[in-house]
């Protein structure tokens, strides 16, 4: 009766096979197609647009529904009384039916239940897909407003064309930068660029000399969905109106980021350097490699990666990694379940061969290779049904040899309609058995912009809500479950309020735990070992953080485990109603790093963040907050101020620190104010990435400090009249532990404050210059002497 394959193609599937003439009613429910214009499938559009349901019928009557619902309904010959599949009205004999006398296909568009409810940008604010933060502070609309208006074409000074943005690719000759209208000339073709010629598909690319096939292949299966396609790859841009800019979105650690480049391409004898357009003149798909290495920090921070990478930054989304190696690997029928569930909710699936050279041998595939998986179905043979997989190579060519492959004789023992589905032509896309998929490849990699595919109730509803957090050494850095400092560590209080009881185990929370490297370029990221935990709050606990007596007298809902190399960290949870805590962690005590937590619920639930540091009453900004941040309650408060000040990237110029700390810092008597300078020389004191501005964690490092000093400052004013004189400034530094003669205290004092006393604020930048240098020379000394080569020596006195 009905027969499916399950792709992610949507329409591009049937534009890419087919040249039919009927037309689509883009909001409509119900399309017709000829069956020899189109083969079957089943597809999915990308939310919250519906679903779409392509079904392959014989001898199909269509008939209007009795409620007049936007739905159209099938009258099947063998059904006694057709429904409408929307309202599930009967028919009744007055509609008047049109009887086809052929085979078709019939397009059902059913609404989707199922969009992911993102409680942190649901009014649209910045980092939002629909309010992108401006990646290095970048605007795209301004920049090219400014290039028109001056007659100049773009030059990307935060990406240049030359070879810091290309980084150290190996094996290259001489690379020419080019715009593509000089690269069309230089290779004697008269087309006019293109930035997109009919649609974006998987077939419009190949990879080049660049070792990233991991993100050509996540690329590939983007172009399945549409609206997500064009969240990433924005479609109002062309060679039109030109000024040398194009501009590409991706999801970077909690927020949309927009991501500004100029059109130079890398080029080696006039051709791509890395991906090349099949259509010559259509430059979309390396526009977009190159934005997305100005992420990674340059072209060869591209070399070797992971699909999930690029799947998170092209969605926000979830991914899962089933390895078929482990020991624990799922069998093949809960692998094939796993993919009809992925499939179904318009997932993004890519797969991997093993290093296994020998075993790859004469078969096609490549070992240690990433490819996109394009689509699952059964096909009858036979008496049975045989499960396929579609599975395309990003080289654009280089395909599977053994059975079901292209020139396989197994196409010729199914019916003609299944043998539509192959197609003979070195494309890099091929049919496989299941069974040989499973043994061939190493890995396949599934992301969502929903969780649904994981338990496979795709009618749930999830809602997300995303923390952004840090540990930071010697606060709210206290390691492992069995460190004393453990709690310490930032906690996340959440009330769960439903689960499913007639859904064993029901899965109602899942918990994301996200590094934010330091590092601006994706090959020299330090990746810690993170870990997240729950532990269930005893009804009458009081509020607020939990200390070192609750973790040590409760335990955890899952045992602990390690992740070792894993920059995310996601779990899948069964909570009862009722309170828990979620502790994440570096399994190392003391080590400073940020992160993203994302915490995804079934239900409505509340979250509170009590950020770390295991005594409330520490010297948190909570002293300083005024009236205008009181709505921030449900946040740290050094966070909640810190994004008051921060700007697109989340980051502080030395301006925005003076702002901050000359509007919201209490004050000596004499108040002179922080200078601009003392504000870059703050910067650079903390600066842990060496990229000039500050960070959160990089800010609370600061404030720990000026917390410190503060109170140092008001124990040493003995006169109390809010400066200190140089006998308590000397006395001061004492205190603080250092050794200072008197000569250079005076010295200090002229050069920090240029009066007989020093005031609150010129205390505190003295202090931080004096604390950063004993540090330096404790860490660097032996028996009282230092040593340095010119390269820290410049550093140290020129910049820290």
């Amino acid at each position: 009766m009905c027969e499916h394959v399950q792709t992610h193609d949507g329409f591009q599937q049937t534009e890419q096979y087919a040249n039919y003439n009927a037309q689509i009613r883009c909001h409509g429910f119900a399309s017709v197609f000829p069956r020899e214009n189109l083969f079957c499938c089943l597809t999915h559009s990308s939310q919250p647009h519906p679903i779409i349901t392509v079904l392959h019928f014989w001898g199909v009557g269509f008939q209007t529904c009795i409620r007049k619902c936007e739905y159209k309904m099938l009258h099947i010959s063998h059904l006694a009384i057709p429904r409408c599949l929307s309202c599930k009205e009967e028919s009744v004999a007055c509609h008047r039916a049109q009887n086809l006398s052929e085979d078709f296909f019939i397009i059902i568009m059913a609404k989707s239940e199922t969009c992911l409810i993102n409680l942190r940008y649901q009014d649209g604010s910045e980092g939002s897909p629909s309010n992108p933060a401006k990646f290095r502070n970048q605007d795209f609309a301004q920049i090219k407003a400014d290039c028109l208006r001056k007659g100049e074409l773009f030059v990307d000074n935060a990406f240049p064309p030359n070879s810091n943005s290309l980084g150290d690719v190996p094996g290259l000759s001489e690379v020419k930068w080019l715009r593509p209208a000089d690269l069309l000339r230089e290779q004697g073709n008269n087309d006019k660029p293109a930035y997109c010629t009919d649609g974006m598909s998987r077939f419009d690319f190949a990879q080049g000399s660049l070792g990233n096939c991991w993100f050509l292949s996540a690329m590939s299966a983007l172009t399945f969905q549409k609206n997500l396609m064009e969240q990433v790859v924005p479609m109002d841009q062309s060679f039109e109106d030109y000024a040398g800019i194009f501009h590409f979105r991706f999801w970077r650690f909690g927020k949309w980021v927009d991501v500004v480049i100029d059109d130079y391409l890398p080029t080696i004898n006039k051709q791509f350097l890395s991906v090349s357009s099949k259509c010559q003149n259509e430059f979309w798909a390396p526009l977009l490699e190159k934005a997305y290495a100005k992420v990674c920090g340059s072209y060869a921070d591209m070399h070797g990666g992971s699909s999930s990478d690029a799947f998170k930054d092209f969605t926000g989304g979830l991914y899962h990694c089933h390895d078929f190696k482990k020991p624990n690997a799922p069998s093949h029928d809960e692998l094939w379940l796993t993919l009809s569930r992925a499939t179904e909710c318009k997932s993004l699936i890519c797969s991997m061969t093993g290093e296994e050279a020998d075993k790859l041998a004469n078969t096609g595939l490549a070992d240690g290779h990433g490819y996109s998986v394009t689509g699952i179905t059964e096909v009858k043979l036979n008496d049975s049904k045989v499960r396929l997989v579609r599975v395309m190579n990003p080289w654009g060519a280089g395909e599977w040899n053994g059975k079901w492959s292209d020139k396989s004789d197994m196409w010729d023992k199914v019916e003609p309609e299944v043998r539509k589905m192959c197609f003979d032509r070195d494309d890099g896309e091929f049919w496989m058995e299941f069974e040989d998929f499973c043994s061939h490849f190493r890995e396949v990699t599934i992301c969502s912009e929903t969780p649904n595919f994981l338990d496979g109730d795709f009618k749930c509803q999830w809602k997300c809500m995303i923390y952004d957090g840090s540990w930071v050494a010697g606060i709210s850095a206290g390691g492992k479950w069995d460190e004393p400092t453990f709690a310490t560590n930032p906690q996340y209080r959440i009330q769960v309020s439903v689960i499913d009881k007639e859904e064993p185990e029901d899965k109602n929370v899942l918990v994301s735990l996200m590094q934010k490297p330091l590092q601006e370029h994706r090959r020299q990221m330090k990746i810690e070992e993170v870990v997240v935990l729950i532990y269930k709050v005893p009804p009458g606990t009081p509020q607020g953080r939990l200390g070192s007596e609750f973790f040590n007298t409760n335990s955890t809902v899952k045992r602990p485990t390690r992740y070792q190399g894993f920059i995310e960290v996601i779990q899948l949870h069964s909570l009862e109603p009722g309170e828990y805590v979620i502790v994440p962690f570096t399994y190392e005590p003391n080590i400073t790093a940020d992160f993203v937590l994302t915490v995804y619920t079934k239900a409505d639930a509340k979250i509170r963040p009590c950020q770390g540091g295991e005594d409330e009453k520490d010297d948190h900004l909570s002293e300083i907050r005024d009236k205008d941040n009181e709505k921030a309650t449900d946040e740290d408060p050094n966070y909640a101020l810190f994004k008051v000040y921060a700007d697109q990237n989340d980051e502080l110029l030395a301006v925005q620190l003076q702002k901050l700390l000359n509007d919201r810092f209490p004050h000596g008597s004499g108040h002179r104010g922080f200078s601009l300078d003392a504000c870059r020389s703050m910067i650079a004191l903390v600066d842990l990435d060496q990229r000039m501005t500050m960070t959160f964690t990089e800010f609370s490092i600061l404030w720990k400090k000026i917390q410190e000093y503060k109170n140092l400052f008001h124990r040493s004013d003995v006169n109390e009249n809010g400066s200190l004189s140089d006998d308590e400034l000397q006395n001061a530094i004492k205190a603080a532990g250092m050794d200072v003669n008197d000569a250079s205290v005076g010295l200090m004092m002229s050069r920090y404050s240029g009066f007989s006393t020093t005031s609150l604020e010129e205390f505190i930048t003295l202090m931080l210059r004096l604390d950063k240098m004993s540090d330096i020379f404790k860490g660097k000394s032996s028996d009282g002497v230092i040593h340095l080569n010119w390269d820290e020596w410049s550093l140290i006195s020129m910049y820290n």
